[in-house]
């Protein structure tokens, strides 16, 4: 009886710490199916090693090449490229919630009013989706239902302009939406026209601020941007001319801080810019370069709060799209698109620079990153 009743409180320790597992984290992982890919994949994550594996893949995802995560990491949307045959507006936000164990549960989704969606974000309140799209040039608000669900877009903006590059910015190319930290606005960068757009989030609408955008260096290209923890700073990745361009609050108004390259004054050949992100603690800023197959580093003067350049550290494959930091800050993931792998880099507290761990997964055509 005494062993009978042991066995069963071992196990149930057992259980206990299986289920809460912390040092174990869900990775989910969008791709381009149209390059071999096969949707949504989602992996597992150790914490303490760095070491990642597949888990699950959830097919019949069609292009779901950026993925975000609800603030209470319950549900995940992705934007989704279809063809015209299948859909006329181009592509989908889709909405889906997240299962205790890690499965996606469909929910349903909405057209994007516009072709090439590229890029959403969800506010921090939980309340609205917005997205990008590449091909339209347009910013797109959709209000989230108490279940997660997505509501039909409230309102659809249309970017117009052009910029100084004579083949890439004939239009408007709308690249990333985030909300401020503190809800009330959206930004939106558009590589086409140069600018970041701002708008104030009011009554399930986005109208244009009072400053209404930001200009960035003709033919620069912006694509993704990042906030500063403190809320007053903005980085800016441009895709076209390889840099990083910080945007300072001063009041209500936003100015043009500085300007940063990518890539080491010795390097000649094509690179294209992609995502950027800050350490949780604000001290590091990271930007990934395609072409150069690059992240570059930089650490962020804890008094002027400028960038300066430490290095840039091999992504470990070709053309990195995307890459995310662990919710810890101690890892960091790269999303290599054409050579299909996420290498895991450790990085170092001291200096901040990613070091390869060797752990190094395969994966067709990776394009987005989301820890749960």
């Amino acid at each position: 009886m005494k062993n009978s009743i042991g066995i069963l409180i071992l196990l149930i320790l057992t259980l206990s710490i299986t289920a809460q597992n912390p040092s174990v984290s869900n990775l989910y992982v969008g791709t381009f199916t149209s390059e071999g890919a096969e949707g949504i994949y989602l992996c597992q994550f150790d914490n303490s090693t760095g070491k990642i594996s597949l888990h699950k893949v959830f097919k019949g995802i069609e292009d779901p090449s950026f993925i975000r995560l609800s603030p209470d990491r319950n549900f995940l949307y992705a934007v989704t490229r279809a063809s015209n045959d299948l859909e006329k507006s181009g592509g989908n936000i889709q909405s889906y919630r997240i299962e205790p164990d890690g499965n996606l549960v469909f929910l349903n989704k909405q057209v994007s009013n516009g072709e090439g969606p590229c890029h959403v974000d969800i506010s921090p309140d939980g309340r609205f989706a917005a997205i990008a799209t590449y091909g339209s040039g347009t910013v797109s608000l959709y209000p989230l239902n108490e279940d997660g669900s997505l509501k039909k877009a409230s309102i659809t903006i249309h970017n117009t302009g052009s910029g100084a590059h004579p083949t890439r910015q004939t239009k408007p190319h709308a690249h990333s939406t985030i909300f401020s930290p503190d809800g009330k606005q959206l930004f939106s960068a558009d590589l086409g026209t140069d600018k970041i757009n701002i708008f104030n989030v009011k009554d399930n609408k986005i109208i244009s601020a009072g400053q209404s955008y930001l200009n960035l260096t003709p033919g620069a290209g912006p694509r993704h941007f990042k906030f500063h923890p403190n809320g007053k700073l903005m980085y800016v990745i441009n895709e076209l001319n390889s840099t990083i361009t910080t945007f300072s609050k001063k009041g209500r108004k936003w100015k043009t801080y500085q300007t940063i390259t990518t890539i080491p004054v010795d390097f000649t050949e094509e690179n294209y810019c992609a995502d950027i992100h800050v350490s949780p603690d604000g001290r590091y800023l990271y930007g990934s370069n395609r072409g150069h197959n690059s992240i570059a580093v930089y650490t962020i003067n804890p008094k002027s709060k400028k960038l300066e350049w430490v290095t840039a550290v091999s992504s470990q494959g070709d053309w990195p799209r995307n890459f995310t930091l662990s919710n810890d800050g101690k890892f960091l993931l790269a999303a290599n698109q054409r050579s299909g792998n996420i290498a895991v880099f450790k990085i170092n507290p001291e200096n901040g620079i990613p070091e390869f761990t060797g752990y190094n997964l395969e994966l067709p055509a990776p394009v987005s990153l989301e820890f749960q």
